[in-house]
């Protein structure tokens, strides 16, 4: 089957959508299928394109295992504004549809959101090859901006809800992450049999639980004997990392307590003045490893932390949680109780929810655990045990490659028709 996948991220950048579509490219590609990948220029999450695709407008790489990468030139700014953010979507959805053009008909489309604005081009290059467009779905959007505070002005607001419409109007079928991100597109009108649930995935062969001793992360960085908080990922006005800071600060009497803060360069720069501020001398703000270092990485922390802001969208799902249960440590969600990573932590049994934006309630947690190593081994075992039974790539690969054959073998009549 020849596969078109559609993503505005890609590898090499290391967090978000970017790895989570690069190894369906790759798993699909092992599978024997044609898999051609239609992205931007590497620039997440610094906000910069990366050194060695700058200054280009164009460019095709092949993969090892044969993926086709087809990468177009972004409008990208380090701390954009709302105006940049707009240029930044145009820039893609205008070049990358200059690019997506060439190669061969795709058999079907695979199109992740967000960015919304990308709906239009996939819409038009299914009507151009007769072929399906499957919506893989990441966040709800306008909802999750206007929320979070992002999106403020009215037009733009009505603007994005019309792309909305038009993105699930124009899919063929729609798969979601979540079962509240089912929940609400049956709100939104949209009906049942076009959506497919299939939560995000993680590859448990690659992270699994490994040795804390002789830790070459925990070497490198002076954590040996020390009890590892680790945060890893993003660091956004969507995470609130300063309650980390502020339960390091209500923990420093214990002093084999360390937090460990890993994220990208700039943003730990903006950290770095608050914990000075803050006299934590007991954080430590480490950069990105290397993706073949990462299993390495979380099995040097004794607790893993998923942290998320009160006004975070119930239905936002941070993609390190299923990574967090595969490594098999122990968590610690300060996130809303209602949403789905705490959902996620619950039904695993994989590890404590505490209210956001609380460092009392994260401090208390994380104490907990330490003193109970019984009790974090526990939730670690039980944590690891359902990332295998329910979100293993595998079995991810099995439902995009059922959803790809349903699509693909409907009627003509069918297939060829305008979605709604």
């Amino acid at each position: 089957m020849r596969i078109l996948i559609y993503s505005y991220n890609y590898a090499p950048e290391p967090i978000g959508i970017a790895p989570l579509m690069t190894e369906l490219a790759e798993g699909l590609a092992k599978r024997g299928h044609k898999v051609r990948v239609v992205t931007g220029m590497p620039n997440y999450p610094e906000r910069r394109i990366y050194a060695g695709y700058r200054g280009k407008l164009w460019i095709t790489e092949r993969s090892g295992n044969g993926v086709v990468v087809q990468r177009n030139w972004l409008w990208v700014r380090p701390k954009p504004n709302l105006l940049d953010r707009i240029l930044l979507d145009g820039s893609f959805v205008l070049l990358s549809l200059v690019h997506a053009i060439k190669g061969k008909r795709p058999d079907v489309i695979l199109l992740t959101s967000p960015p919304l604005p990308v709906s239009v081009p996939a819409a038009f290059l299914g009507w151009l090859h007769r072929c399906p467009v499957v919506l893989n779905l990441q966040d709800i959007l306008p909802e999750a901006a206007v929320h979070t505070g992002l999106l403020k002005s009215k037009t733009m607001i009505r603007v994005f809800e019309a792309l909305e419409k038009f993105a699930y109007q124009t899919a063929h079928k729609i798969s979601a992450i979540s079962d509240v991100f089912v929940e609400n597109l049956v709100k939104k009108g949209v009906r049942e049999d076009k959506i497919a649930l299939i939560p995000n995935w993680v590859d448990v062969n690659f992270i699994r639980p490994l040795p804390k001793e002789n830790n070459a992360f925990r070497i490198a960085h002076q954590l040996e004997g020390k009890f590892v908080v680790l945060y890893s990922g993003n660091i956004a006005r969507t995470q609130g990392l300063n309650t980390v800071i502020e339960a390091a600060v209500r923990l420093q009497h214990i002093p084999d307590i360390v937090f460990a803060i890993v994220g990208e360069g700039n943003a730990l720069h903006e950290l770095q003045q608050y914990c000075q501020d803050r006299g934590a001398d007991n954080v430590r703000l480490l950069p990105f490893v290397p993706r073949e270092k990462l299993p390495e990485m979380l099995a040097a922390a004794d607790v893993g932390l998923i942290v998320q802001k009160k006004n975070v969208i119930a239905f936002n799902m941070p993609s390190k949680t299923q990574v967090l249960l595969a490594s098999g440590r122990p968590i610690v969600a300060s996130v809303p109780a209602s949403g789905t990573a705490a959902r996620a932590v619950k039904q695993s049994g994989g590890g404590l929810v505490v209210a956001p934006e609380d460092p009392d309630a994260l401090a208390f947690a994380v104490k907990d655990l330490y003193a109970d190593r019984e009790k974090a081994e526990k939730f670690g075992q039980q944590g690891r045990r359902y990332a295998v039974e329910q979100y293993s790539f595998e079995q991810a690969l099995d439902r995009y490659e059922a959803l790809f054959a349903e699509v693909t073998t409907a009627p003509a009549t069918i297939r060829n028709a305008v979605p709604n």
